[in-house]
């Protein structure tokens, strides 16, 4: 396998997803051998007065990216989220389980995941949760507050898999090679409220700030999440501890 080089991929200054004609072009041009999807819309609750925006971004962009990747050979990994459970399970959810989406957020790619599944194309969907390692992800907004002294008060009661980019995109490399397809659900392991998310994000930097845990109920929000959005998988290996892989990136940015 062929595996493009970090300043070969396509941004969305670029192109976008939903422009069927230039994704047709580019798939044509550079005839990859796989397409790894990143391309989201991801502002959860803007999502609920935008659904137009995040359906196109999530929904229709990926199956006119799947439709392109069968025309020309290509296979397709595509990401997707937790966000496609209601949260109701008193156990991690498993690629067996039935997916109810809460929000128009939830909803847009869950309707993304089976556009790609239905065009018929090589198509892995990988699931995944609360990933961190770019700039816009949860520790580094978690730093910022506590750097600028305003108060950390973070939901207790929201249960997820905190996952590193890095593995995250390892795996997906992996999985690619082995010309896997369908659902897979990846994520670090182990499962954390993301009040100990933040937390274990201070502690690995020497910070002494106080994280105050609240209750979802008391910081109500426009898209509903789900309680229990910890994944697990019967069809992949687990990832390390999250707590290992968020220690290796709080050393690189050190």
């Amino acid at each position: 396998m062929h595996v493009l080089g970090p300043d070969s991929g396509v941004g969305h200054a670029q192109a976008s997803i939903t422009d069927a004609i230039e994704v047709e072009r580019l798939i044509g041009k550079r005839k990859p051998e796989v397409v790894f999807n990143c391309a989201a819309y991801n502002a959860v609750d803007r999502a609920e007065s935008e659904s137009d925006a995040a359906y196109a971004a999530n929904a229709e962009g990926p199956r006119i990216l799947a439709a392109a990747c069968r025309r020309h050979g290509a296979a397709l990994v595509h990401f997707s989220t937790n966000f496609v459970f209601d949260g109701k399970h008193d156990q991690p959810y498993t690629e067996a389980d039935e997916p109810s989406p809460l929000s128009v957020y939830a909803s847009s790619k869950l309707a993304g995941e089976r556009h790609v599944l239905e065009v018929g194309a090589q198509v892995l969907v990988m699931r995944t949760a609360a990933v961190f390692g770019g700039p816009q992800s949860f520790p580094i907004r978690i730093l910022e507050r506590a750097r600028s002294g305003q108060p950390l008060r973070v939901v207790s009661d929201q249960m997820v898999n905190p996952t590193s980019a890095k593995d995250l995109a390892a795996a997906a490399l992996e999985l690619a090679e082995q010309g896997a397809a369908g659902i897979v659900h990846t994520v670090n392991e182990g499962c954390s409220g993301f009040d100990r998310f933040a937390r274990a994000t201070l502690e690995e930097f020497g910070r002494s700030e106080t994280v105050e845990s609240v209750s979802s109920e008391a910081y109500p929000t426009p898209a509903r999440r789900p309680l229990n959005g910890c994944l697990a998988t019967i069809r992949y290996r687990p990832l390390r501890p999250w707590r290992e892989a968020l220690h290796e990136w709080a050393d690189g940015l050190k």
